[in-house]
């Protein structure tokens, strides 16, 4: 387990965000749902239904994924060179998995 850079109450504080956007994200994903059920694949609306679908899904993948890390000791680290991600740039993207530097670097590509 890695020792985080990041303070118990940053940690606690970061956790709980990622917890109200994964049960927002669950609540929308569920209505999204209900939605679809009576709509057909023909449509613009429907398809349009379908990239959100797909869009909450992803979106409470990562937030499960980022949830994981921070059980795991590993959130707030760099999954590419494991430095450590600033408690500033987490508050803001709370599910940056890369410091700036490697960010950058893979826009670049």
């Amino acid at each position: 387990m890695t020792v985080s850079h990041l303070s118990s109450v940053q940690l606690q504080e970061l956790r709980e965000e990622l917890q109200q956007q994964l049960e927002r994200r669950s609540r929308q994903l569920l209505g999204l749902q209900a939605e679809a059920e009576g709509g057909t694949g023909a449509d613009a609306q429907y398809q349009e239904l379908m990239v959100n679908l797909a869009a909450a899904d992803r979106a409470i993948a990562e937030l499960s994924q980022a949830l994981e890390r921070v059980k795991d000791g590993t959130y707030g680290r760099c999954s590419d060179c494991e430095a450590e991600i600033p408690y500033e740039r987490l508050k803001i993207r709370p599910l940056a998995k890369l410091c700036i530097t490697c960010q950058r670097r893979y826009e670049a590509a």
